[in-house]
């Protein structure tokens, strides 16, 4: 019978989805594979588009029940669709208390509890209204489709969710704003049109809103540094192989004599 590895579940939408494309260089999917190759299964269920009202919806679809697989981790990673203007009708936008809601839906669903998966929370991160402005004209929208300033209080409502829930929170648009100058006392956020814009937002973002690899690469490093203050057990190289080495006498003779083996 085939060894079961357990999962490390990517949940998300376009985002998490284009975090396996490598043709600009460092992909996030790719490299969290690498880290847990033979100890975890990375499942990348990224979804083009989706809100947490559509994540909602295929919730149960997505987890797979324990008898088919067991989910370790579970990366939920919503907002940069939910944050979009509710004028600018795309059919993305989604209230922020009703964001708020749907995520605690999320980690606290029933399909997700029966794993008692260690959870983790991105809070989306800043957008780059300069290099986004163009694409959303083109769309045939009057102004840019989503905001510095609302993506933000999106963000804070995920942090937020993590403290009143005990979740750990990847603060994704406080690691990019970070490297940008930005302090948190200053009134103005960078990537609004209305100041210049920001050359680190456009090395992080392709598109205003999509990561370049320098952004996957920061969510890549800092999901390892919260795996590691939280659950210092799970970094990936205190996980054990789940098959022998080849060159570990003991452990093969081990295997050869457990069910698995025969």
């Amino acid at each position: 019978m085939a060894i079961k590895h357990d999962q490390f579940l990517l949940f998300g939408d376009s985002i998490t989805q284009q975090s396996g494309n490598q043709d600009r260089g460092f992909g996030f999917a790719p490299a969290l594979q690498d880290a847990y190759i033979r100890r975890l299964d990375v499942v990348n269920r990224g979804l083009s588009g989706y809100n947490t009202d559509q994540a909602l919806k295929v919730l149960t679809s997505i987890i797979p029940t324990p008898e088919q697989a067991r989910v370790r981790f579970l990366m939920v990673f919503f907002g940069a669709n939910d944050a979009s203007l509710a004028e600018s009708r795309n059919g993305q936008h989604v209230p922020l208390a009703t964001y708020k809601e749907n995520l605690a839906k999320i980690v606290t669903h029933d399909s997700v509890k029966a794993h008692n998966a260690r959870i983790i929370l991105v809070a989306p991160p800043p957008v780059n209204e300069h290099l986004m402005l163009p694409g959303d004209i083109a769309r045939g929208f009057e102004k840019c489709s989503r905001t510095a300033v609302t993506t933000r209080s999106y963000a804070q409502a995920v942090c937020e969710l993590g403290k009143e829930l005990g979740i750990p929170v990847l603060d994704l648009w406080t690691a990019f704003m970070s490297t940008t100058g930005w302090k948190i006392e200053d009134p103005d956020i960078p990537g609004g049109l209305h100041l210049p814009e920001n050359s680190v937002l456009t090395d992080f973002l392709h598109d205003g809103l999509h990561f370049n690899p320098l952004g996957y690469r920061i969510l890549f490093d800092e999901l390892m540094e919260l795996i590691s203050v939280h659950w210092p057990d799970q970094v990936p190289a205190r996980l054990p192989f789940l098959l022998p080495m080849w060159n570990d006498p003991a452990a093969w003779d081990a295997f050869e004599k457990s069910s698995v083996g025969v």
